[in-house]
């Protein structure tokens, strides 16, 4: 039996309305009959958990996060008890259950929470019973009774730690693109999907944007060397297959993040706000600028710092980044310096590494330097001269 399970996860988008649900539902169907054990995870309705973050503020700005959890738990389970109701309706025998209900068991870390473990009975003795069973995604409870959520994209994260743990055959993330392509296609209209990746590949890219899977997901997916398939709800194209294979080298893709925060200022302090991050394990980069140290933080971690930084000597602008994903020369910022700079595009600061070239630039320029970056470096065996920019 274990063999035939299937993991499916469904976001936001594919469970937005009752129509949507329905569709769900049949896609489900049709993997149960072809012989599968299936377990569903699902995210909440799109646009229910800003609305449950929004109803937060108002009460206070900085809420506690164990309540935070609490209610930005509940947008899940909508979702997974109206996707039972609809596949009872439709005659197959299903069942919801929540984080705790599932057995997910997380650290203590609230709104960026772990899973440290899943007990998986509840989970096969409906498996045992011919039940399709129905997860909410994105929660867990903490060794002291708490419900956890495990950060924006965390149901990616359920369901493929699920897949671990019940040794599926494969993990299916549904979402409403058609697979993991080169960069953000509503940005950059010539990016093409890619058939595989590799898992590292794939790390790099969340890591620095691409928001089609969860970065903890794909960690542990390549930890237990479990395949992802990502899929659309709306489309029968087959996908991206996320799985263990060598990086074929060069730029695989260019990866995009918006809302983050440069802050410079001298070593000692920023050498402060570092320690500062990784005692709140807050994410951080480091980047070097043209006069001063820097981090780089998102706008909501930002908050959390401001009360070890307000009496310090700093500086704070609006940035955004473009990333290339894949093995580099360490000397290329030069030329990406000289080919941005054609179209009066300043690079802010950087950062590289021997599988990233990260750039921070002024927000109003992201969207024009990714087409432009990504018109050069991808698909391409090294980083290109500036002279090879295709002649638009």
């Amino acid at each position: 039996m274990t063999d035939s399970i299937i993991v499916q996860k469904f976001g936001g988008t594919s469970v937005g309305s009752i129509d949507r649900i329905r569709a769900v539902a049949e896609q489900v169907i049709k993997t149960k009959e072809h012989g599968h054990s299936v377990v569903v995870v699902v995210s909440a309705m799109s646009g229910e958990t800003n609305r449950l973050q929004v109803l937060a503020n108002q009460v206070d700005t900085l809420p506690s996060s164990r309540e935070l959890d609490v209610l930005l738990s509940a947008g899940e389970q909508v979702s997974m008890s109206l996707l039972a109701m609809t596949l009872q309706k439709l005659g197959h025998d299903a069942v919801s259950l929540t984080g705790w209900q599932a057995g997910i068991q997380t650290d203590e870390k609230h709104a960026q929470a772990r899973i440290i473990g899943i007990n998986t009975d509840a989970i096969n003795q409906q498996l045992q019973l011919g039940k399709i069973v129905i997860v909410a995604g994105f929660q867990g409870i903490t060794e002291q009774g708490n419900i956890s959520t495990l950060g924006r994209g965390g149901s990616d994260t359920t369901a493929v730690t699920l897949a671990g743990y019940l040794g599926a055959k494969e993990c299916q993330i549904y979402t409403d693109v058609d697979g993991v392509y080169s960069c953000d296609p509503r940005v950059v209209t010539a990016a093409r999907k890619l058939d595989t990746i590799g898992f590292q590949d794939m790390i790099d890219m969340a890591k620095y944007g691409a928001k089609v899977l969860h970065l903890p997901c794909v960690e542990f997916a390549e930890q237990h060397n479990l395949p992802i398939r990502v899929l659309s709800s709306f489309s029968p194209l087959q996908g991206t297959l996320v799985k263990a294979q060598e990086s074929s080298g060069g730029v695989v893709g260019v990866a995009l993040r918006r809302n983050l925060m440069q802050i410079t200022s001298n070593n000692e302090t920023i050498d402060k706000l570092v320690a500062q991050c990784n005692e709140q394990e807050l994410e951080v980069f480091r980047v070097l600028s043209k006069d001063q140290s820097g981090v780089v933080v998102s706008q909501v971690d930002l908050a959390k710092l401001m009360q070890v930084i307000h009496e310090e000597a700093v500086h704070i602008d609006d940035v955004c980044s473009v990333s290339l994903i894949g093995r580099s020369n360490l000397s290329s910022i030069q030329a990406l310096e000289a080919l941005l700079a054609e179209d009066d595009i300043e690079i802010v600061s950087h950062s590289l590494c021997e599988r990233h070239t990260m750039m921070l630039l002024a927000p109003e320029y992201l969207d024009k330097a990714a087409n432009i970056i990504h018109d050069v470096y991808v698909d391409q065996n090294e980083l290109l001269s500036v002279s090879k920019r295709r002649v638009s």
